[in-house]
Formats: structure tokens, C-alpha cells, sequence
């Protein structure tokens, strides 16, 4: 049975601001984001392993580490607030004008370095044997349960999620007895590139959880997460993608 051909998407535009330029920030001797390039493309499921980015040295390091780059993300689809479909529509047309049509898709971001490539087969295999689905997502069971949560308005409390139990509001219910809830994290999305043209979307309505195991899904936003990545590649209680290439230039 011949398998879909599938495009690994990257993206890593520049101008993070709570961890500066976080994409190519240093970790083990590599830039953050080649990490997720060599696990991408030594998971072995991609046609192709593409970084999407609005920097021209961004891109000198992805193609150092094997990724394409056929052209910048533009300005307009860059910024804080640019959702996912944006720049996953205009690099898939793109992408099409130029020739190449990929039945699927998958966005995977730098900013999960423990994403190995045995992670991206586990979750390539689960997702054609799904059967009809539009997509398939990495989550992770919720630490703090939302049905302990609230949000305020005019001074006043209203639960986040208006259930009951039993007759009993969820935050007033033990935990273990409230269903468990999963939360998705930036480790890794795959979907048919239909639900882009279709109904633009980068999810569609029928999706695969994929759970995440260990640190697979850990993600770095913030300064204290990267202090915690450091930690945990010091103490070996997690692994980063192993790098067969010697480090980019400007990190030598």
C-alpha cells in the first residue's frame, strides 16, 4: 500500500521576545531549531522537511542541517498574532503553484527539542491507521484539571466550565471523579492538506489525540523552561535528537 506523500513544516520565524531569537538560541552545541530538523528528517516519514521563516540567517542555519527553504515567510503572516492557517495556507500554495502537491502535512516546532524521531513515526503509523480522520494532534493529560477553574468578571467568579457531576458543579466535585482532560501541546500536528483548501483549517473537526510520552511534549516559552531543558540534558533524564553534522558556523 503506497503511503501519502507528506511535507514536514517548520516554523521559525524571528523576533520571539520572552526568550530572544529562541529558535536559534544554543542548546548542546546546535541551534535550537535543528533539533527538530534532523529529527524530522531522520524519522524517515517526509518527502520533504521545509522551514518556514521570515530570516534570511534562520534559513542559512535550516538548509545547514539539511531542511529546504525555497522562499521567506512574508512579513504580513509573521507577526505575534499571524495564526497557524495563515502561513501553513500561503507555503502550501506556494509550494502547489511551484509543483508540488503533498497530500499531508505536518507542523512541527522548534521549540520541542525532545520530539525524537521515533516520536514522528509513532505518530505517522498511528495516523494511517486511523481510518477517516481530517487530522491528528499531540496532547497531554492536564495538570491542573479546568474544571477547578474560573474566570472573573466585574469582581465576580463564574466556573470556566459550567458541568455538573452528580448534581454537583465540577469544582465541586473531588478530581479523580471528574473526566480526564487533555490539553494539546506544540510537539507535533499531522493532517490531510485538504482541510487547508476545503475548509481552512489547520485541524479539521475529526481528530486523533496522540499522546505524548515522557518530554516529548515539552515546550519552551518562557526563560525558567529553557533553565529547565538545560537542567534535564545535564542530568540525562531527557534526550535531544542526535546531530550527525557539525554545528553551524556561527555556533562554533
Amino acid at each position: 500500500m503506497n503511503q501519502p506523500a507528506a511535507i514536514a513544516l517548520i516554523p521559525a520565524r524571528q523576533g520571539s521576545k520572552r526568550v530572544p531569537n529562541k529558535n536559534v538560541r544554543p542548546l548542546g552545541g546546535h541551534p535550537l531549531l535543528a533539533y527538530t530538523i534532523r529529527a524530522a528528517i531522520e524519522s524517515g516519514v517526509f518527502s520533504e522537511v521545509m522551514v518556514s521563516t521570515d530570516s534570511e540567517m534562520y534559513a542559512d542555519i535550516a538548509r545547514h542541517y539539511g531542511a529546504s527553504v525555497p522562499f521567506l515567510r512574508p512579513e504580513e503572516f509573521s507577526g505575534d498574532a499571524s495564526p497557524d492557517i495563515e502561513w501553513v495556507e500561503y507555503t502550501l500554495s506556494e509550494l502547489r503553484t511551484g509543483g508540488k502537491d503533498y497530500e499531508c502535512f505536518s507542523i512541527l516546532r522548534p521549540t520541542s527539542p525532545f520530539r525524537l524521531p521515533e516520536t514522528i513515526r509513532r505518530a505517522w503509523n498511528e495516523f494511517l491507521a486511523a481510518g477517516e480522520i481530517d487530522s491528528l494532534r499531540a496532547v497531554e493529560k492536564c495538570k491542573q484539571h479546568p474544571g477547578k477553574m474560573w474566570v472573573v468578571r466585574n469582581n465576580r467568579l463564574f466556573p470556566l466550565l459550567p458541568f455538573t457531576l452528580n448534581g454537583q458543579p465540577w469544582h465541586s466535585n473531588q478530581t479523580q471523579f471528574l473526566p480526564e482532560v487533555y490539553v494539546q501541546n506544540a510537539s507535533l500536528e499531522v493532517a490531510y492538506t485538504r482541510v487547508i483548501f476545503s475548509g481552512r483549517t489547520i485541524a479539521g473537526e475529526v481528530v486523533l489525540p496522540f499522546f505524548t510520552q515522557g518530554y516529548e511534549g515539552f515546550d519552551i516559552n518562557r526563560p525558567e523552561e529553557w533553565q529547565r531543558v538545560e537542567e534535564l540534558i545535564t542530568s540525562g533524564e531527557a534526550l535531544l535528537p542526535q546531530i550527525a553534522i557539525s554545528p553551524f558556523t556561527a555556533f562554533q
